[in-house]
């Protein structure tokens, strides 16, 4: 199972001498152990990318081979932790190595010894079969983590019974045709390896954000795919921050995969200081964040897209509903560009290689609201945020992702340079959800919901007809019928679109409360439109209160919004009575 090494090229190592090797094996790498995965079989040699800095590998030093794929452990614990990508975690390696990660250094990713209350669902005797739930334990005091039966175990449980147990300790005996199968509070999975499940659910419930642009406008369903592909400074993280803190899924996966330093150190110390909106309690209690700056290893940065994916998609086999934040797929296609470099494969678009696509795909493919072997339903929702170079989305990272991606963010630095947050930009964003969702939305918000989606688009998109004929000609030669239309489209951008990530009550708008503000700017749409064909032109509109009252809507909280509601109509219907000014 040993073997030497032959040659090194960067994080690429080739071995020679290991017997019974097969793809994706984890293998041991020189004196110093460090951790590599096989990604190349040719000729008797082992092509291997190591996960750590191989300065100072040298040719001869010994190759282990331990035979196991690539996993992650999976078990209570993982909320509220700081992983590495290939799920070390950061604060043990500090204990042991200091600021920097030292080189070959091991550390358990759960804690052994630590205890945890299980309490048992299942009973003896009871037939389970794979992923079943037997048993929970509280792992923070948002979610309770639900222990399953391994997903290829099948048979009746011989044992069982509440207590205090690590990690390693037996909870249940199952006895299977094939012996008694231990069942552990912690079970490996392979990173690469899609977990089962029973089937696809279609995506129509909306992933409710509290964000007006993408509930209304461009909104994303639970298990959906969504790409934020946007320049430096355009707002990528802050979106990313909003929708961690106020979207309804329980739990948050957030892969900060070869971001700057400074960047992903801003947000190892803010996530934990945040508190949950709905509870009170520490957002980390229901998160994992997981690190990989772009001065780690590049292979780790690799994998960290696959670690991430794999803790979603268990936490959803307990019927959670699970949010993925990946920050962002462009250094993880950077690093694959690396990789296949020193491969010395043939070079696709741009350099990356000719399987980007493919590899784009199956990670999003790992999305979905399914019917998990449980019995009951969960869903991972996969947010990437892409940083094209000089934001240019027609470079083939930007373009594969938006292949199989079906919300398209897209975030415009003028927007993001002239305070207007989100910085999304509604003339180039889309959803190809809108239909799947338009019946959701009927039932559960207002049946009109459609009808007022399709006015807002249909406003936004006039007023940039308009503005060309504007640069052309001048406002003051438009006819009136028209400055009304940028009338009423400057109010949907300021006091609807743009919304204040720091302002206590603008942070966050349910959807009643979004309803209640667009159905308010539709009413002086239609008001503002009988009083310009009456003969009133826009300037005498320009006085009345309910423009003031419609810009401080967004300020107005929840509990007193049907009551302004009713003063905003009032105020509408009071530019009826404008009279026409004799010329």
């Amino acid at each position: 199972m040993s073997g030497t090494i032959d040659r090194i090229s960067g994080p690429v190592v080739t071995a020679i001498g290991l017997t019974n090797a097969k793809m994706y094996d984890v293998v041991k790498v020189g004196r110093q152990g460090l951790i590599g995965e096989i990604i190349k079989l040719d000729a008797g040699m082992a092509i291997i990318q190591v996960y750590e800095d191989t300065t100072g590998l040298r040719p001869g030093e010994p190759v282990e081979n331990t035979g196991n794929q690539l996993s992650v452990i999976l078990g209570p614990g993982l909320l509220g932790s700081i992983f590495d990508g290939i799920q070390r975690p950061l604060d043990k390696i500090k204990e042991v190595s200091g600021d920097f990660i030292a080189r070959g250094v091991n550390v358990d990713s759960l804690d052994r010894k630590k205890k945890w209350d299980f309490e048992a669902i299942a009973k003896k005797g009871k037939n389970v079969k794979g992923g079943e739930i037997i048993g929970e334990v509280e792992e923070t005091s948002l979610i309770r983590h639900r222990v399953m039966v391994p997903p290829e175990v099948e048979g009746v449980i011989d044992k069982i019974s509440d207590g205090s147990f690590t990690i390693e300790d037996t909870v249940a005996i199952i006895k299977t045709k094939d012996g008694n199968v231990e069942v552990k509070l912690a079970q490996r999975w392979p990173v690469r390896i899609a977990r089962p499940v029973v089937s696809k659910l279609p995506p129509n419930i909306p992933l409710i954000t509290g964000q007006r642009v993408l509930d209304t406008l461009f909104p994303v369903a639970k298990g959906g795919t969504a790409a934020v592909p946007g320049p430096f400074g355009s707002g990528k993280t802050v979106i990313q921050h909003q929708l961690a803190k106020w979207s309804d899924s329980e739990i948050v996966v957030y892969v900060g995969c070869g971001e700057r330093g400074n960047e992903m150190t801003e947000i190892l110390k803010t996530f934990p200081e945040l508190k949950d909106p709905k509870s009170g309690k520490p957002i980390m209690d229901r998160t994992i964040l997981i690190a990989n700056t772009s001065n780690m290893p590049v292979a780790a940065r690799e994998a960290s897209i696959y670690t991430g994916i794999t803790l979603a998609e268990y936490y959803r086999d307990m019927g959670y509903n699970v949010a993925l934040m990946a920050d962002s797929t462009s250094r993880w296609a950077e690093a694959l560009r690396e990789i296949s470099g020193r491969l010395e494969e043939m070079p696709g678009e741009e350099g990356y290689p000719a399987y980007l696509g493919r590899k784009v795909a199956e990670f999003y493919e790992r999305t979905g609201r399914v019917n998990v072997l449980s019995g009951s339903v969960g869903s991972v929702t996969a947010i990437g945020a892409v940083s094209p170079p000089g934001g240019d989305t027609s470079e083939p990272v930007s373009q594969n992702t938006l292949r199989v991606t079906r919300v398209f963010w897209a975030l415009d630095a003028s927007l993001a340079n002239s305070r207007h947050f989100p910085s999304i930009n509604w003339l180039n964003s889309y959803s190809l959800y809108i239909e799947d969702l338009r019946k959701w939305y009927e039932d559960n918000v207002n049946k009109e919901w459609s009808e007022l989606y399709t006015k807002t688009m249909e406003i936004l998109q006039k007023e940039a007809e308009i503005n060309e004929i504007v640069q052309l000609v001048g406002y003051d030669a438009l006819p009136e019928k028209e400055k009304m239309v940028l009338d009423i489209a400057k109010v949907i951008r300021e006091d609807f679109l743009q919304q204040s990530a720091f302002d206590e009550v603008d942070t966050y708008s349910s959807m009643n409360k979004q309803y209640m503000m667009i159905k308010s700017i539709m009413l002086l749409y239609e008001k503002e439109r009988d009083a310009v064909e009456r003969g009133v032109s826009v300037d005498q509109m320009q006085g009345t209160s309910a423009k003031q009252k419609i810009a401080r809507m967004k300020f107005t909280r929840e509990e007193q919004i049907q009551k302004y509601f009713d003063d905003v109509k009032s105020a509408i219907d009071e530019i009826g009575k404008i009279q026409v000014q004799a010329k």
